[in-house]
C-alpha cells in the first residue's frame, strides 16, 4: 500500500456544496468502508517563515550571512487534507468521486508521500 494525500484547494465554483457537512459525513463514511482512509483535517489560518539571507548577521552552514526568520502571511488556497493508504495514484483518483470540493467544481490535488 502507499500513502496518498487529497489537498482539497479552495476554488470551488459551488462553495455550499463543497462545505455541505452532510455531503462531507457521506464521503467520510465511503472512504472509511473502502479500507483507505488514514486521516484528515481541515487546515486553518497560520504563516510562513524564509529565513532571510543579508550581508550582516551570523553565518549560516554555508557561509552564507543570514537574519532571522521573517513571517509572512501563508497562502489561503488549500482548506483541508484527507490522508489515503491505497495501492496506486489510479486508487487514490478513483475516490474523487463523491468528495463535495470535487464535486462542486473545486480542486482536489493528489500527492503521493514517497517512502525513504
Amino acid at each position: 500500500m502507499n500513502d496518498f494525500l487529497l489537498l482539497m484547494h479552495n476554488d470551488a465554483v459551488d462553495s455550499q456544496l463543497a462545505n455541505d457537512h452532510e455531503a462531507w459525513d457521506r464521503y467520510f463514511a465511503r472512504l472509511q468502508q473502502s479500507g483507505s482512509f488514514a486521516g484528515g483535517s481541515e487546515i486553518g489560518l497560520g504563516r510562513c517563515f524564509r529565513k532571510e539571507i543579508a550581508n550582516s548577521g551570523s553565518l549560516s552552514m554555508s557561509g552564507a550571512k543570514q537574519t532571522a526568520a521573517i513571517p509572512q502571511a501563508s497562502s489561503d488556497h488549500l482548506t483541508g487534507f484527507i490522508r489515503l493508504r491505497v495501492e496506486s495514484m489510479a486508487a487514490a483518483e478513483a475516490l474523487l468521486s463523491g468528495n463535495p470540493v470535487y464535486e462542486a467544481g473545486g480542486t482536489v490535488e493528489i500527492r503521493e508521500l514517497p517512502r525513504d
